[in-house]
């Protein structure tokens, strides 16, 4: 059951790119004619304003009629259902067959691991997954604690800082 409720979604997301392709470009009045004009969409305003009474022969004004089918309302394009992830209590609540996690642009480095390592285990899809970059794991975490040397200590890897080379000015001699 499901498994059809996957299924579902994706004919609905499907669904939704069919509606959109039908739909016009809604375009700001006049904005073909001035260069200064932007085509992002503005409201139409004014007592003779021909887009806004809809006279024949002007682009369409945004309608409700225009609206994406209920069903796909809310989805990713995935077919997944959206839930923001503020720390790893929350994955609780997360159904992984239905819905996938997007975790908030606040959360630290630290909380974003335990959530990136908790998400593994539970099998649950990660919207945002390229723009973390790659949490090391756990056990990759302990390596590279070992690696990287404590406050006091100076690793032989470590670059030393780069001299600038300066030339020294010798001030002008006047001759008499």
């Amino acid at each position: 059951m499901i498994e059809q409720g996957v299924t579902t979604a994706k004919r609905a997301v499907r669904l939704r790119n069919q509606v959109k392709g039908r739909r016009p470009a809604f375009v700001r009045q006049e904005s073909w004619r001035y260069k200064r004009l932007k085509k992002n969409w503005r409201r139409p305003r004014g007592l003779d304003n021909k887009m806004r009474r809809k006279i024949k022969g002007w682009p369409a004004t945004v309608a409700t009629g225009y609206r994406g089918p209920r069903s796909a309302r809310g989805l990713h394009p995935s077919g997944f259902r959206e839930i923001l992830i503020h720390n790893p209590g929350e994955l609780k609540h997360v159904d992984p067959k239905s819905e996938a996690i997007r975790i908030a642009h606040a959360v630290g480095k630290r909380k974003k691991t335990k959530i990136l390592s908790e998400a593994r285990k539970r099998s649950i899809k990660i919207l945002n997954f390229r723009e973390i970059r790659e949490a090391p794991r756990e056990d990759e975490a302990a390596i590279v604690a070992e690696e990287t040397p404590e406050k006091g200590e100076k690793s032989a890897e470590m670059p030393k800082t780069k001299q600038k080379n300066v030339k020294k000015r010798t001030p002008k001699v006047k001759e008499q």
